[in-house]
């Protein structure tokens, strides 16, 4: 289950990909602008300010997200794999969805098909998956947690920017395709734990019984500790993220 809190907890460091992604949507006078796994909707609320003509649609399939979406906006619960229009869009945006859904490269074949003619599709998605922060995690999985959890861990669900500029370009769209490695500082104690305890830990912390969070949260926070050690002025954690900025 999503923790709006848990998730919010770096709302700085994860709302600016989404402000660099919309800076590379030139998208004029759109009239239906809708982001697609929208979260708690304040980065969709954004959306109104950039274009205030449009009709501005978040859709999340958390409720517990979708409750905290502040005015501006409609929003909508439902899985944006289900989702269908109600008319042609001129926008989609998605910032840090795609990585859940395995079969993503079928629906943005689907998300080509709702577009107006010059549409633009824009997406954001994290590239860190063999960073330490999910390499430290996926050995507890496989030694330590083998038994409760040796089944849960991914793999590597995206692909780089090239993959996404043959596959949309081939769809007909204008690709620009880049890649950004952030270093944030990470404050407080435990701090890459705080940040992927909201994200990456989400399939195993929901299938562990409560009584044994506590113990697996335990052995990450050591992990994390020596892959990242902290520092004076805080903890460096270096954070790869894949963008895609395409138009018909």
């Amino acid at each position: 289950m999503w923790d709006p809190e848990v998730y919010g907890r770096y709302a700085t460091e994860r709302g600016r990909p989404f402000y660099e992604l919309i800076a590379r949507v030139n998208a004029r006078s759109p009239r239906y602008v809708v982001d697609l796994g929208c979260g708690t909707g304040e980065l969709t609320a954004t959306l109104c300010d950039r274009w205030p003509g449009a009709h501005v649609h978040g859709v999340d399939s958390s409720p517990e997200m979708i409750a905290k979406a502040p005015p501006g906006p409609t929003f909508e619960t439902a899985d944006v794999r289900d989702w269908r229009p109600p008319r042609p869009v001129d926008v989609i945006v998605s910032n840090a969805l795609l990585q859940w859904i395995p079969e993503h490269p079928d629906l943005l074949r689907r998300w080509r098909g709702h577009l107006t003619e010059g549409g633009w599709l824009a997406f954001q998605i994290p590239g860190n998956f063999h960073a330490p922060s999910h390499a430290v995690v996926r050995e507890l999985c496989r030694t330590t947690w083998r038994e409760e959890l040796g089944d849960v861990w991914r793999g590597t669900p995206v692909g780089d920017p090239a993959d996404y500029v043959d596959l949309l370009a081939g769809l007909g769209f204008v690709v620009d395709a880049w890649e950004t490695t952030y270093t944030h500082i990470l404050p407080g104690e435990d701090p890459v734990l705080g940040w992927i305890k909201g994200t990456a830990l989400r399939p195993m912390l929901d299938r562990l019984p409560a009584g044994r969070q506590a113990a697996f949260l335990a052995d990450c926070a050591r992990a994390l500790r020596e892959a990242y050690p902290p520092r004076p002025y805080g903890t460096p954690f270096p954070f790869r993220r894949i963008f895609v900025a395409a138009h018909l």
